[in-house]
């Protein structure tokens, strides 16, 4: 089976998400697209994070009725904060029957150089990159292993938008699906 990953905070998880990992499992070779909450990113702080059983209470809920979306918990059980070399080495070793990918946006893609261990991610693993307007996709000649390039359809939604329409007292409807948007208003998420 091919599995792609589909890293992020997802504080909270909106349409914005949903609609590229969608897009990319149904046009591509994967068979399943797992949203892999992160505890806690490298390059972001924690101050304003959601704790981290939350965001996967609600990535679940946003995933719950597509069989090929599955929200995975598979950092929490790893040291923090998390790496995706990390988690690859540990999901190869728990499943060596699945293919996993990395979906990034070319935004991430653009910092890759950064991460731990770039350079066995780019040789070892495909990339799905789907293009974000102001990060145009340039890809590095001495990659053995060049990335998929898609153009996903895109929404100018941020998490961050969320968060501050939350504080402000402003309807979050139909910028996250509706079950997660009932469950931040029951919770009193990001007020």
């Amino acid at each position: 089976m091919k599995i792609g990953l589909y890293f992020g905070s997802f504080n909270p998880v909106h349409f914005g998400h949903l609609i590229i990992a969608n897009y990319i499992v149904n046009n591509t070779d994967l068979d399943q697209g797992w949203l892999v909450v992160s505890p806690q990113n490298p390059f972001k702080t924690s101050a304003v994070l959601l704790n981290e059983y939350e965001r996967l209470f609600l990535v679940r809920l946003a995933v719950e009725d597509e069989p090929n979306l599955r929200a995975s918990d598979v950092e929490f059980k790893l040291p923090k904060p998390s790496y995706t070399i990390d988690t690859l080495v540990y999901l190869e070793e728990k499943y060596p029957q699945y293919q996993f990918s990395i979906i990034m946006g070319s935004d991430s893609y653009e910092n890759l150089p950064k991460w731990k261990n770039a350079d066995i991610l780019i040789k070892k693993y495909p990339m799905i990159v789907y293009q974000r307007r102001e990060h145009p996709v340039i890809v590095r000649q001495d990659e053995e292993r060049k990335p998929l390039i898609l153009q996903a359809p895109l929404l100018e939604i941020s998490a961050t938008m969320i968060r501050q329409n939350v504080q402000q007292g402003k309807s979050i409807r139909y910028l996250v699906p509706e079950k997660v948007r009932e469950e931040i208003e029951k919770g009193g998420y990001y007020k």
